[in-house]
């Protein structure tokens, strides 16, 4: 039977992933009212800018815990009805933290959005398109990813627009609102493949075998420890670039539009990064993409002009547009199938840990230094222990085949 013959890709898996791509834009958008608004809902309550950015990093924790619950939810009665709860979340919180005192901006951010809310839209969301493809996995799987950053290519010039005439509560209430009208119709079009083909199954990771030789919940920690460095590292200048561009002067539109300009190299280059990584692998793309993070993490130590901070965003979006894709990729490479959402959901629970850490050590370091130098420093280091730790697995993995190989290959 050829190769085409025996794939289990369609349209019908094509549809999926396009629902989940739009569920997830709209999701994530929710915690970007607070990026935007971080100087005028600090200035407005007279608050350090610390408790804004928390609020922004409860609502990754809270979507990082909750996804190994629904992941391990949705492998068994699918993602659906996960995906709808959590989509009413989304909006209730968005309008609970519209409220405007501390414990609502934390109960709606932490509780709702994130734990109750995104948790089912991230992890459950990516390993049911994973098991949609087997030839374009890796680019499926980008592709759906790239929600996130398409949210943050469209939502932060919006925001900063209705926040500047309307306000920061009323953007977050009315954002709830849309929230729940387009999310939960969206999540009526997911499903979960009948079957999986015979080439298929055959390829597949056996359940609690080792994995590149070692103990395999060894190499999953070691994973999501991955992803904690280099997320921390990436969420850095998301979380904060806005503030950064106002503090060097130049007006908060500008800061936004970096924003959108990040996020939406993001969100072109995701879709390369996933054609990239069906040919490399999940691993090797985590270490070419995360090596261009550190990269151009370090340009915004040296630019303090317009023109470069541009470049900067621009080229930072580029290099970090794989990365978190590939992870899932890796996973679906090492591990079985049948422990893809909880894996995934621990995976993204380190991921999302790590953008929660960065994006409020970034606003706790500038209280203490009045400054974003030392944070974007710290962020480079992080990710070069992100380096080391990915770049040590693809070693065991080329020994691990060596080994595997027949005698005088």
């Amino acid at each position: 039977m050829s190769h085409t013959a025996e794939s289990i890709e369609s349209r019908a898996g094509w549809i999926v992933a396009i629902a989940s791509l739009l569920i997830m834009s709209i999701g994530f958008g929710t915690p970007y009212v607070v990026v935007v608004g971080l100087k005028p809902i600090a200035a407005e309550m007279g608050w350090p800018r610390a408790v804004p950015s928390l609020a922004n990093a409860l609502a990754y924790i809270g979507a990082g815990v909750g996804g190994i619950a629904a992941g391990w939810l949705a492998d068994r009665i699918g993602v659906m009805l996960p995906a709808l709860i959590g989509s009413v979340m989304v909006g209730l919180g968005a309008m609970l933290a519209s409220a405007g005192g501390e414990w609502q901006l934390y109960l709606g951010h932490g509780l709702l959005i994130g734990l109750l809310g995104n948790s089912t839209t991230f992890a459950p969301l990516m390993a049911n398109v994973s098991r949609w493809f087997d030839r374009n996995r890796g680019a499926a799987l980008a592709l759906v990813a790239a929600g996130q950053q398409a949210a943050g290519a469209v939502w932060p010039p919006l925001f900063r627009y209705t926040i500047d005439h309307a306000g920061w509560r009323a953007t977050l209430f009315w954002y709830g609102v849309f929230a729940l009208v387009s999310m939960v119709p969206l999540c009526l079009l997911l499903r979960r493949p009948r079957s999986t083909s015979a080439s298929a199954r055959a390829a597949e990771p056996t359940r609690g075998s080792r994995v590149l030789g070692l103990p395999p919940n060894l190499v999953q920690a070691l994973i999501c420890l991955a992803i904690v460095c280099c997320c921390v590292a990436m969420a850095m200048p998301m979380g904060h670039v806005v503030a950064f561009c106002s503090d060097l002067g130049f007006a908060p539109a500008r800061g936004a539009e970096m924003l959108s300009l990040l996020l939406g190299c993001a969100f072109v280059s995701r879709v390369l990064w996933g054609r990239l990584s069906d040919r490399i692998g999940g691993l090797a793309t985590v270490l070419l993409g995360s090596t261009c993070q550190a990269i151009f993490l370090a340009g915004y130590l040296a630019v303090d002009n317009l023109v470069g901070l541009y470049f900067v965003s621009a080229a930072f979006g580029f290099g970090f547009g794989g990365i978190v894709p590939s992870y899932a990729l890796a996973i679906r490479e090492l591990f079985s199938a049948r422990e893809a959402g909880w894996r995934m959901g621990a995976v993204f629970l380190g991921g999302l840990g790590g953008m929660a850490l960065g994006g409020w050590l970034g606003g706790y370091i500038y209280d203490l230094t009045a400054s974003y130098q030392m944070a974007f420093l710290i962020g480079v280091l992080f990710n070069l222990a992100n380096l080391v730790i990915v770049g040590a697995l693809l070693l065991r993995r080329a020994g691990h085949r060596l080994e595997l190989a027949p005698a005088g290959y």
